[in-house]
């Protein structure tokens, strides 16, 4: 199992606990990312949002793209996987400014291609914002733009999106990087197991994830593609007994009143297509991330990622709080590394 974590951009990850002692700044994650190297984690997930989908819209969050590149000059083993929104870059632009970003890096870039589900924030910033099955579609162009020209001297495209013109990408990529990307629709599974490396998702059962990524081991090899890898979002929480870890879910799951962020969440559910419910009380963590139940011993939470290796899964995308605490003891305690 590869272990990786969710750089805290919004000064946490619990939508009902305020102050989570891990501010949006760029020194915290600086810090958190050296460390993360030294505890032996393999990778960090840096979100891209500009408005604040945890702790409420008016609270800060940092940016994606140059939080990346100034990560990528001052670590040396850690994978930057970095998320992108097609409709907020243009692929030819893009190309060109990331290829830089993993020759600063040495080759440790790589993607997590989000095709956008937040309206008001597309409409805020003045962009484009498409339905459902469009965004796939665009997506999907975008991808063979970015690919163009990480690969090709010069490539020229012409789709109902994007057009380029004999466009020119250097210098490469140091290596091309990893393209990851989620979806739980038609469209998402089709588009994914055509142009995409890795197929993450949103935290689930052992029992529930094996055969999403049995289908999508289906859809590669129809596609006529490399294997795929498989990642999934948890929250973790790890302690000396399971009463003790038991407590602090409690903690992080009580929800007094509507936070100030759920009518992002309410937004989000609505411009999805989920295969399963989703309940007000997982609202807490996001991206589904209680349902893995990594919660308990060392050795509990050590059973449960067996059983998800069994099913297929690659890497596990760990959400913690407070951050550094807790990615500390998970390293020492399920890792055994730090």
């Amino acid at each position: 199992m590869r272990y990786g974590y969710w750089t805290p951009v919004f000064g946490g990850w619990l939508r009902n606990v305020p102050d989570e002692g891990m501010d949006a700044t760029w020194g915290y994650t600086r810090d958190l990312t050296r460390n993360a190297e030294r505890w032996g984690y393999d990778l960090t997930l840096i979100a891209e949002l500009n408005l604040n989908d945890i702790k409420g819209i008016d609270q800060p969050a940092l940016d994606a793209w140059s939080t990346a590149a100034a990560l990528a000059a001052v670590t040396e083993t850690i994978e930057l996987m970095v998320a992108v929104r097609p409709n907020f870059h243009h692929p030819a632009l893009f190309a060109k400014a990331a290829a830089n970003i993993d020759r600063i890096a040495g080759g440790r870039l790589a993607l997590n291609v989000v095709s956008s589900w937040w309206a008001d924030e597309a409409r805020q910033y003045g962009l484009q914002f498409d339905q459902h099955d469009d965004r796939y579609a665009r997506t999907s162009e975008w991808l063979r733009v970015v690919n163009g020209l990480w690969t090709e001297e010069r490539f020229s495209f012409a789709g109902d999106f994007y057009q380029t013109e004999a466009a020119i990408c250097a210098p490469k990529p140091a290596k091309r990087p990893t393209v990851y990307a989620g979806g739980e629709s038609e469209k998402a599974k089709a588009m994914i197991a055509a142009q995409c490396d890795a197929y993450v998702m949103h935290g689930d059962p052992a029992a529930a994830i094996a055969p999403k990524i049995a289908d999508m081991r289906a859809r590669r090899a129809a596609a006529g593609g490399t294997p795929m890898q498989y990642g999934m979002a948890a929250y973790a929480i790890v302690r000396d007994s399971e009463a003790e870890a038991k407590r602090e879910l409690e903690r992080i799951t009580t929800v007094a009143e509507l936070p100030v962020g759920y009518a992002n969440f309410d937004q989000w559910l609505s411009g999805t297509q989920l295969e399963r419910e989703l309940k007000l009380q997982e609202y807490a963590v996001s991206n589904r991330g209680l349902r893995p139940n990594l919660v308990g011993t060392p050795e509990q939470l050590r059973e449960r990622i067996a059983e998800y290796e069994a099913a297929g899964l690659d890497l596990l995308l760990l959400q913690m709080s407070p951050q550094a605490e807790e990615m500390e003891r998970f390293a020492a305690q399920v890792m055994g590394t730090a």
